[in-house]
């Protein structure tokens, strides 16, 4: 996406924009002043065809009405946060403090209150785009894993791991398709002045492949006999 502008002008960038909103005329309003700064914009009228989209396109940012047709904003946002870490800003007329924390609790980035002015809008547009520009994000088939967040997903679904257990998994998908020794893994993970058990590496993966794996169809940790572990698809 393209850099902000000097100070005083909206900047020229690149990026889409997916708007989820079931009232038109503020759907078309929205649409008009991204497009005019240069974004691309998709819009969906319902909860079920924004989940769609959502789900099925890239985007750089997403932005949801509360109230929508077939699926809540709210739901939209917490299935969308199963999978992808696309910036969510909710927009809608539910102003109390509760409504407020609900959206935030349910993953959204970011919340603003109808009616808005046409420039906080846009400045809060341009904080979401450059929040999603900086968000690590390290994938492997359908494992995903935010550094940032200290948050692991696979197929969808929150991994419950411990600090322990999500540096390893971090360590091993860093270096995806590559063999890691056992010692090279006890240096990376619990450092090297670590004085504990020599096979606390092997504890560990077996910990680790009860949550990334057993649950799951497909394996992605597999053993080097002799060698170590790797993380890889098949």
């Amino acid at each position: 996406m393209g850099q902000l502008s000097a100070e005083g002008h909206e900047p020229s960038r690149t990026g889409s924009v997916l708007i989820v909103e079931d009232e038109r005329r503020i759907a078309r309003i929205i649409e008009l002043e991204l497009i005019h700064i240069g974004l691309q914009v998709a819009i969906a009228t319902d909860g079920p065809a924004g989940l769609r989209r959502a789900l099925d396109e890239d985007f750089d940012l997403i932005m949801l009405d509360w109230m929508l047709p077939g699926m809540s904003g709210l739901e939209v946002c917490r299935t969308v946060r199963q999978e992808k870490q696309t910036p969510i800003i909710i927009l809608t007329a539910r102003d109390t403090t509760a409504d407020k924390v609900a959206g935030l609790d349910a993953g959204a980035d970011d919340y603003i209150t109808k009616p808005f002015e046409t420039e906080e809008l846009l400045a809060r547009v341009r904080v979401a785009l450059r929040r999603g520009q900086t968000r690590q994000e390290l994938t492997l088939g359908d494992l995903r894993v935010y550094p940032d967040e200290r948050r692991a997903i696979r197929a969808g679904r929150l991994l419950e791991l411990t600090a322990r257990e999500f540096d390893l998994l971090h360590i091993l998908l860093k270096n995806a398709d590559r063999v890691l020794s056992r010692e090279l893994i006890l240096n990376q993970v619990w450092g090297y002045d670590y004085d504990g058990e020599t096979n606390v590496v092997d504890v560990y993966i077996r910990y680790l492949r009860l949550k990334v794996d057993e649950p799951f169809a497909s394996p992605l940790i597999h053993t080097m006999r002799g060698v170590g572990y790797v993380l890889r698809k098949g």
